[in-house]
């Protein structure tokens, strides 16, 4: 089950108060007239510019006949959490602020979905095979590379656990065959998603090149889904240009790349992609990579 990450509390209690204040019939203007607060007062808290008091939160609600105790105290104990830092805050020089809008849905999710066309999915990714991924892809100075593994390895951490999130990961045969680092780096990293794949909260699938072209095929993307239904499926694409975040049903985003839509792309490929034959690609990669093979002829490849 996802933690309740600070960010994404936060989020969850603007959203909610929204939702009661025109569920009441009630503007902005109108509800700061009636609480005696300035209007700009009303709109920084429900856009999350600051955080709103226990003592403001209560009147609020009473003002939106939000009365029940165990409703209001729903509530205060979403402003409560949403003070308290991230597990991520310390690395919040090496983060944009998409990355950190990112980190809170992820860390809050019960169901993750994730596909990878190119590359080993972050969250099952070696120390070794992520180092040479953001060595590459990011080209950060090394303070900056130390502090990007160190991330991606807590965010391993903390969701790859027995009673972490439901993590179903589905992969291009590709990624089974590009060379990362060294064949060394990846035997070790093909052996780590055996090992992986193996737990009951966890399902890896890889889409063979048989297969030939399919939907989205080249777009990297992440499906995050949470406990409470009120909560909205979150969408994350992987973008050179600039990573995307979209939340099903928010007006603001195009329909077209709505949650929903990737949610059914990801069942489709699925079918594509039978979880048994996992493990028999898996072995033709650990093969592959094995030293003095034909494919990767490394004379000073360790041997193991």
């Amino acid at each position: 089950m996802g933690t309740r990450d600070p960010m994404f509390q936060g989020r969850r209690l603007r959203a909610l108060l929204r939702q009661t204040r025109e569920g009441c019939g009630f503007i902005q203007r109108d509800v700061a007239l009636e609480m005696d607060w300035s209007l700009s007062k009303l709109i920084r808290i429900e856009t999350g510019q600051v955080n709103i008091s226990t003592t403001d939160l209560k009147a609020l609600l009473q003002h939106y006949r939000v009365v029940e105790p165990d409703r209001v105290a729903e509530f205060i104990d979403m402003a409560r959490a949403s003070k308290q830092r991230s597990w991520w805050y310390a690395y919040r020089n090496i983060l944009t602020t998409e990355a950190k809008v990112f980190l809170g849905y992820e860390s809050s999710a019960m169901v993750i979905r994730n596909f990878e066309p190119l590359l080993v999915p972050g969250l099952l990714q070696t120390e070794e095979y992520a180092h040479e991924v953001l060595r590459v892809v990011t080209s950060p100075d090394d303070t900056a590379l130390d502090e990007a593994v160190a991330l991606r390895m807590e965010r391993q951490e903390r969701l790859i656990r027995p009673d972490g999130p439901t993590l179903h990961f589905i992969v291009d045969e590709s990624v089974m065959h590009r060379t990362v680092g060294s064949p060394a780096v990846m035997r070790h990293q093909m052996r780590r998603i055996r090992e992986y794949a193996e737990w009951p909260n966890i399902t890896v699938r890889v889409v063979p090149f048989s297969s030939g072209l399919y939907s989205r095929a080249r777009i990297a993307y992440q499906l995050m889904e949470f406990q409470d239904v009120a909560d909205e499926a979150v969408l994350f694409i992987e973008n050179p240009s600039g990573d995307i975040i979209i939340r099903e049903g928010n007006p603001e985003d195009p329909p077209t790349v709505s949650p929903l839509s990737y949610l059914e792309t990801f069942w489709g490929l699925e079918q594509l992609a039978a979880r048994e034959h996992t493990p028999a690609l898996l072995d033709a990669a650990l093969e592959r990579f094995a030293p003095g093979s034909p494919h990767h002829p490394h004379p000073g490849d360790p041997v193991e």
